[in-house]
This record gives C-alpha cells, structure tokens and sequence, in this order.
C-alpha cells in the first residue's frame, strides 16, 4: 500500500491492521510523546481546495507528531488555481517533499496525483470518497460498541454522497449491514450497485426502515460542499433528518455519528447532536489517529512492519 486513495482499495486485512495501529496509537498518545518517529526528515505538502477545519488541523498535527514537516497550500497559494494541469503540479512536487495530502473535488485528480507524482498521496476528501473518516468511524464503533461485527450501521442523508459511498465499500469488506435512508433519486444507481455486488448492503427511501433496530445513526450535511445553492435539492430531505422520533426505532443502545460540520436543524436537530455530542467529538478526535496510522502505513510501505 502506497497510497490511500479510497476505501474501494483496501481489503479487510488492510482495515483491520490500519485501525488497530490507529487504536495503539492513541493510547500511546495518551502516555506521553512517543519516541517512534516514522516520518522523521520528511516533508509532507497539504493541498487542499476545499475548505477544512478538523482535517487541516488533524493532518498538520499527525505529520508533526510523527517527526515530519508539513506545508499547507491551498489552491490560491499554487499555480493550480490559475489552472496548472494536477498531472504538473504533481511532477514537481514529487521531486521535492515525501507525501502528499489532498482535499478537493474530482477523485481523478488525486488519482493523478498519485501517478505522476511517485510520492505517496493520501485522499483527505474529495467528492466521490472520504476514507479517512471511514476509517475514524469505525475506530469510534470498535471503541463504543466493542465491534462493528454483526452490527446493524444506518445512514440517513445523501445516498450518494462521498461517505455514503465510502460506507458502502466498508460493508462490502467488512461484516456489517449497511442500510441506507435517501430519496429515490439521491440513492445509487442498479449499476452501481451491481458493481458493488455486497449483500450487506440494503437501500431505503423510508428513514424508519434503515433506522429499525440499528446499532450506529449516521449522518451527515445533505449538501456536499460545492452543492449549497441546489435549494431544490435540499428540499427533498425533510423527512431525514435524524431526530428523537426516529431514533426510538433503533436499537436503545444505539450511538450517533455525524462527521461534521453539522447543519443543526437540518440533517441533525441540537437536542440530538448535544445528546450524542460525546461520542460525536470522540469520533471527530478519531481523526488524528486514524490519520497518523495511515501516515505511518505508508512511511513503513517497503518495509515488512505492516
């Protein structure tokens, strides 16, 4: 593994091994600074083009913790925003940092980052996938549930969006009912889903039937950034925001799971989120060590560690 591209790419040994490092990590972290320097003497570049809080902040403190450096650029600090094809960009600064972290819009263009760079390239988001937080929920599952094994996962929302996707790949590799709640056309397509070919995952427009005696609510904006003026869209989604009657359909030890920012009173109401907001910014923390897993993974590629 030399890239993380997308939750498509990994099999379920590879998930497995990233969040149970993610885990040692952690617990490590909450010892003390630990000596174990993987990144040591490197130079990591954050290139985003996409707005961020929690995984600007999560990046630039898991490369540091790590012993490496990082940069951040945005689009207006490059020549991308002037229109540098990414496959330029990419060649030169394969030739000068040792990784690259990238948050923006079409996944072919991390795609071709990682080809034409040589450097290891890990998506921090883009419009069709979001492994990072994929990997950070399931971290926060595990931890709260003891496993995702034979756990009903629900997510309301957008069923088409970059983490619907990326659930979806996680149930395919992983042993877990994934249902998801969405209007009709805001779910994946037949083709989609036959490509998928998982039958741990079902598809719902009725909110109460994916959240039925579910172990994990999950949600997120119903507009992904870059759709905000898509009014007629949002409008499609009143009856899914994930609220006190819905959630007395799932199991009554269930958690709730919002990856953030949260829109209260849309996707999500205040009584709820500030309910659950432990386990919420648990799963938000969840992000640094997940993250620095990933970063350690492919520091160590062409060694025997993983």
């Amino acid at each position: 593994m030399k890239h993380l591209l997308s939750i498509e790419e990994l099999s379920k040994d590879r998930i497995w091994k990233l969040i149970d490092h993610a885990a040692t990590l952690k617990n490590e972290r909450e010892k003390g600074p630990h000596e174990h320097k993987p990144l040591l003497g490197q130079t990591w570049a954050m290139i985003f083009t996409k707005a961020s809080t929690r995984t600007r902040v999560s990046f630039e403190v898991g490369v540091r913790e790590l012993g490496g450096s990082v940069m951040f650029l945005s689009s207006n600090d490059i020549q991308l925003g002037r229109g540098e094809p990414i496959k330029d960009t990419a060649r030169v600064m394969g030739r000068m940092v040792h990784g690259a972290i990238i948050r923006t819009f079409a996944q072919q263009d991390v795609i071709d980052f990682s080809k034409y760079s040589g450097i290891p390239t890990i998506n921090a988001l883009t419009d069709d996938a979001h492994p990072c937080q994929i990997l950070a929920d399931l971290l926060t599952i595990r931890e709260r549930l003891g496993t995702w094994e034979n756990k009903k996962i629900a997510f309301v929302g957008d069923g088409f969006n970059n983490m619907s996707r990326s659930w979806m790949w996680a149930a395919k590799e992983l042993n877990f009912h994934l249902a998801i709640a969405a209007p009709a056309n805001c779910l994946p397509s037949d083709s989609y889903m036959k490509c998928l070919d998982s039958p741990n995952i079902s598809l719902h427009t009725d909110p109460t039937e994916a959240v039925d005696g579910a172990d994990v609510i999950n949600t997120d904006v119903w507009l992904s950034m870059g759709q905000e003026d898509q009014a007629d869209k949002e409008a499609q989604f009143d009856n899914y925001q994930v609220n006190t009657e819905l959630l007395k359909h799932a199991n009554p030890s269930h958690i709730v799971l919002h990856c953030l920012p949260a829109y209260r009173g849309k996707e999500i109401t205040e009584e709820v989120l500030e309910a659950y907001s432990d386990v919420i910014f648990q799963q938000a923390e969840n992000r640094l060590h997940a993250q620095k897993s990933i970063l350690a993974k492919l520091a160590a590629h062409q060694s025997s560690e993983f």
